[in-house]
């Protein structure tokens, strides 16, 4: 078990070479470690131990009424939890059904918590999977380590020329490169939001307000209102076992069973719940911000400037007027992760190209910042 968690220290280990953002970064990175440690965790406590105790009758062996009650699940009555415990009922939502089977709240879903978790996370890494092999090694590749800036003039000044004209050559070709990252982008915030759809099936349409409700809970008396983490996660909950009898008739047996298992489950979702809605606000943010920086070329004259106050600024304004968003990403990105001396000098080498190219244009440019 404890080599599994030092396996997943690969999954939060900051590459040298960076290709997305901060947000994305915790999509594929921290939130797939997270989940991944969630459903170990689960599973641990699953299969090593007894997930499920029912209490039982001599008449039915204890292993196979605990069995039967983890196979077949178990339930609570819903009239049952606002009831005063110890006077009206043993625990709250445990209580004689009476045969209203229209009161049962019926809980399926202990049994795939940790396959559901595994599941999750091979979801979150889907776009950085998606993106990685649409990126293809683009920027490593342009790099040619010229993230350290200790090499020769000479080999600096081979590379530099190198990666200038591959931005020469290649220039306004880079806008579906771009778009697939955004893409992906928005993949991520697809599928958070997604997830909370699917979580909020998996608990039976409890799981959407569940944050909510436990800080509305907290700051109610205790008294007056159901604790919506034992209503979701209780620890516990009835069993309806049949059997034949001596006289061959059928007999019914009510059990009480106890779920350890969802003391940790309660703290796993409420955990994820408040996660995955701080996801969902930091990566609708991000979508916007690209968004703007499509229509907005002005955008993203400002943003280099801020980011790499080394470049001149009517170098930036050069190579954005003459440019497309693709070429502004691909530039962004290669700012990123090359020495920002040599990236000063190779933007000022580019933006003097073009500047002297000017009377060479592509059909259809116009001189002054424009749209990609």
């Amino acid at each position: 078990m404890l080599d599994i968690f030092r396996g997943l220290k690969s999954l939060v280990k900051i590459s040298h070479i960076q290709i997305d953002s901060p947000v994305f970064r915790l999509h594929y990175s921290i939130t797939v470690m997270i989940l991944i440690a969630f459903s170990l965790i689960v599973t641990t406590r699953q299969y090593v131990g007894n997930p499920i105790d029912c209490v039982h009758t001599k008449d039915i062996p204890e292993d196979v009424l605990n069995t039967y009650c983890w196979i077949h699940s178990t339930y609570a009555l819903k009239s049952m939890f606002l009831k005063k415990i110890g006077k009206e009922v043993p625990y709250p939502g445990v209580g004689n059904s009476e045969g209203k089977m229209e009161d049962r709240k019926v809980y399926k879903y202990y049994q795939w918590v940790c396959f559901m978790l595994f599941g999750q996370s091979i979801l979150f890494y889907a776009p950085r999977w998606l993106w990685k092999s649409w990126e293809g090694g683009k920027i490593h590749a342009l790099m040619m380590d010229l993230d350290i800036g200790i090499c020769s003039e000479i080999e600096k000044k081979q590379k530099k020329k190198l990666l200038l004209d591959y931005l020469w050559d290649n220039l306004r070709f880079h806008n579906w490169w771009a778009y697939r990252y955004f893409g992906c982008e928005l993949l991520s915030l697809i599928n958070v939001i997604g997830q909370m759809f699917l979580m909020n099936k998996f608990f039976d349409g409890e799981f959407m307000t569940f944050g909510l409700d436990v800080i509305k809970h907290m700051e109610a008396d205790q008294e007056d209102r159901m604790d919506p983490m034992i209503y979701i996660f209780p620890r516990m909950t009835k069993c309806t076992f049949y059997k034949y009898g001596v006289s061959g008739e059928v007999e019914r047996h009510d059990a009480i069973c106890i779920l350890p298992l969802n003391v940790v489950n309660e703290k796993i979702y409420i955990f994820l719940w408040f996660w995955f809605i701080l996801l969902t606000i930091l990566t609708s943010l991000t979508v916007m911000y690209r968004i703007v920086i499509i229509f907005s070329p002005r955008m993203r004259v400002y943003l280099l400037r801020l980011r790499f106050r080394l470049v001149r600024r009517d170098a930036i304004e050069i190579i954005v007027r003459r440019s497309k968003m693709g070429d502004w990403f691909l530039l962004y990105m290669l700012g990123e992760n090359i020495d920002s001396i040599i990236f000063r000098d190779v933007m000022g080498d580019l933006a003097n190209r073009l500047n002297n190219n000017q009377h060479h244009r592509v059909p259809g440019l116009k001189g002054d910042i424009q749209d990609a």
